[in-house]
């Protein structure tokens, strides 16, 4: 089952926006989900991560204290509220299931990419 982002758009610089990425129950459930983007040129990057055990979260050093990751058990969704947008945030963002091995903010550690959602920051 492909995970499904949305809700990126065109925002100006000190601006907001939340994604979401539809999952299922069973999914939410039992593993982790993780936020990352692409920018042109670049490399993937780990943006974000919540845990389907506890909750915990976890967040890339560039959006620490700016992007919030939360589930929604009723909507079988995880957010990434993004705010005091900057440039440098624009990307194209995907959310993943992680597998269960290694590190949070690698993309090899995940599956189950859906079509990703673009976010661009500029006046």
């Amino acid at each position: 089952v492909q995970l499904q982002a949305s809700g990126g758009g065109l925002v100006q610089p000190g601006g907001s926006l939340r994604l979401s990425c539809a999952a299922s129950r069973f999914i939410l459930d039992g593993y982790a989900i993780g936020w990352f983007r692409q920018a042109p040129g670049k490399e993937r990057e780990g943006v974000s991560c919540i845990a389907s055990t506890d909750g915990s979260t976890y967040y890339a050093d560039s959006v620490k204290g700016r992007f919030s990751i939360s589930r929604d058990g009723v909507k079988d969704t995880v957010y990434l509220q993004m705010n005091q947008l900057k440039p440098e945030d624009t990307a194209v963002y995907f959310c993943g299931v992680f597998r269960g091995h290694g590190s949070y903010y690698s993309g090899d550690n995940y599956g189950n990419w859906g079509q990703g959602t673009l976010v661009t920051v500029s006046s």
